[in-house]
C-alpha cells in the first residue's frame, strides 16, 4: 500500500490540488482567507493553470499535457522547461511593463518554492537559471521615480481642502434657529463630508501613514480602519495596525491635529469604536441601517418611517449608534481623484493623473530625508534605515552632485 504522503503519490495529483492550502498558508487574518497577497496570488495561480491546461486563447498552443488528451496538468508535467516556457509567456507581446512581468511570475515562483518543502517537487523549477532567462530585467525605475507629493501639491491640495471644509462648517453652524429640520441635517451631513475629507488629506499629508494602516481592506480583516478610541490628539499620536503585522504608535504633527479636532467635534460619535473616516456610501449605509433595525426588532414599516425623519442614513446611524465601516483604500483614491481634480491642481506623473495616497507619504519621506537625514526619516516612516536610503536614492545622489559641482568650482578658481 502506497503512503498517501509520498513524493510519488503528490506527483500524480493536479497541481490545482495544492492552491487553497497554499493561498491560506499565505492569506491572513482568521482562516488564512484575507490579504492582498493572498487574492493576488490566486489571480496568479489561475491564469497559470489556464495557460497549462492551453486554455489562452491560442490555438497553437495545447497546454503542457499531451495534445491528444484533455487532462488536468499534474506536478509531474513541471519541470524547468515548463516555467522557462511560462516565462516566455508572460514576458511576451501582451502589453506588461518589464517589472510586471516579473512580479507576475515571482508569485508562481512562490508557490512552487512552497510546493518543494510541501513535498509536491523534487526541485524549485521556477528558480532554475534556465527557467528565468526569458524574464526582462529591470525597467531602470527608481524609487525616486515614483510618485511623491511635492510642497507645492501639498499646499494646494491642503488649502482647497481646508477652505471647503471651513465654507461647510460655517454653513452648517450659522444656519438659523428656525431653519427646516431636514434642511439643517443636509447642512450637516455635508459639512461633516468635507471636514471628513480634509482630515483624510491632512492625515495622509503629513503623518506618513500608509493607507493601509488607516482604512479599511476588504481582504484583511484585521485592517477595520482606525477608530476614534486610538485617536489621541492631546498627545499627538494614533494607534494604527501596521505593515510588520503589529500596533503601534503614529506621530501627529501639529497641522494634523487642528482638522481631526475640529471634525471629532462635529462628529460627537456615540462611543470610541466609531470610526475616524466611515465611508458615506448611500447604499452601503441604507443596507446597514435596514439590517441592524431588523436586528433590533423593527418591522419594515417602522424602519422606512424612521429613516424618512434623516436627511442621510450616516446621520440615523449616528443617532442610533449603528457603526458604519470605515472608508476602504480604493474609497481613498476615488477621494483623491476627485479633490485633485476639485482643486485644479497639475499632475506631471507617468502613471498616476492625481495625488495617490502614498504619494502623500513619500512627499513626507522626500521633507525629512532632506531636513534631518536617513535616520529620523526611518523612525518616522516605520521603516529601517537601509530602505529608506534605497527608497530616496535619488536625493544623496543630488547632494553628492551638488558637493561635486562645489568642488569643481573650487579647483577652477584655482586654476
Amino acid at each position: 500500500m502506497i503512503d498517501d504522503t509520498s513524493t510519488q503519490t503528490r506527483a500524480d495529483r493536479p497541481v490545482t490540488s495544492s492552491f487553497e492550502r497554499y493561498l491560506q498558508d499565505k492569506g491572513k487574518g482568521r482562516g488564512g482567507g484575507g490579504g492582498n497577497y493572498r487574492r493576488n496570488a490566486a489571480r496568479e495561480l489561475q491564469r497559470f493553470h489556464e495557460w497549462a491546461t492551453g486554455d489562452r486563447g491560442d490555438e497553437n498552443w495545447t497546454g503542457i499535457t499531451p495534445a491528444d488528451g484533455d487532462q488536468e496538468p499534474t506536478f509531474a508535467d513541471l519541470d524547468e522547461r515548463v516555467f522557462r516556457e511560462y516565462a516566455r509567456h508572460l514576458a511576451g507581446d501582451r502589453g506588461l511593463k518589464q517589472n510586471t512581468v516579473k512580479t507576475y511570475y515571482a508569485y508562481i515562483s512562490a508557490w512552487c518554492g512552497w510546493c518543494v518543502n510541501e513535498g509536491y517537487l523534487e526541485a524549485h523549477y521556477a528558480q532554475r537559471a534556465s527557467a528565468m532567462a526569458p524574464l526582462p530585467d529591470d525597467d531602470g525605475r527608481k524609487p525616486g521615480d515614483q510618485q511623491a507629493w511635492t510642497p507645492e501639491q501639498r499646499h494646494a491640495l491642503t488649502r482647497y481642502v481646508d477652505e471647503e471644509a471651513r465654507t461647510a462648517i460655517e454653513t452648517f453652524t450659522t444656519l438659523p434657529d428656525d431653519v427646516d429640520p431636514l434642511d439643517r441635517q443636509r447642512a450637516r451631513y455635508t459639512a461633516l463630508k468635507a471636514a471628513r475629507d480634509r482630515a483624510l488629506v491632512f492625515v495622509l499629508a503629513y503623518t506618513a501613514v500608509r493607507v493601509g494602516e488607516l482604512l479599511r481592506d476588504p481582504d484583511d480583516p484585521r485592517r477595520r480602519g482606525v477608530r476614534w478610541g486610538e485617536v489621541n490628539l492631546e498627545d499627538g499620536s494614533m494607534d494604527v495596525y501596521r505593515k510588520k503585522q503589529q500596533w503601534d504608535a503614529a506621530s501627529l504633527p501639529d497641522p494634523v491635529i487642528s482638522p481631526l479636532r475640529s471634525y471629532l467635534k462635529l462628529v460627537d460619535p456615540p462611543t470610541d469604536r466609531w470610526p475616524v473616516f466611515p465611508t458615506f456610501d448611500q447604499r452601503t449605509l441604507a443596507t446597514l441601517v435596514r439590517e441592524e433595525l431588523t436586528d433590533r426588532g423593527l418591522r419594515p414599516e417602522a424602519i422606512a418611517k424612521h429613516r424618512e425623519a434623516y436627511a442621510r442614513d450616516l446621520l440615523l446611524a449616528l443617532e442610533e449608534d449603528i457603526h458604519p465601516n470605515s472608508l476602504t483604500t480604493d474609497g481613498a483614491r476615488s477621494i483623491l481623484r476627485r479633490l485633485t481634480t476639485d482643486a485644479d491642481i497639475d499632475i506631471d506623473h507617468p502613471k498616476h493623473d492625481y495625488l495617490a495616497p502614498h504619494g502623500g507619504r513619500r512627499g513626507m519621506g522626500e521633507v525629512l530625508v532632506r531636513a534631518f537625514g536617513y535616520t529620523v526619516a526611518a523612525r518616522y516612516l516605520d521603516n529601517s534605515e537601509e530602505m529608506v536610503r534605497e527608497r530616496y536614492s535619488h536625493i544623496e545622489a543630488g547632494e553628492l552632485g551638488d558637493l561635486a559641482t562645489e568642488a569643481l568650482n573650487e579647483v577652477d578658481s584655482i586654476l
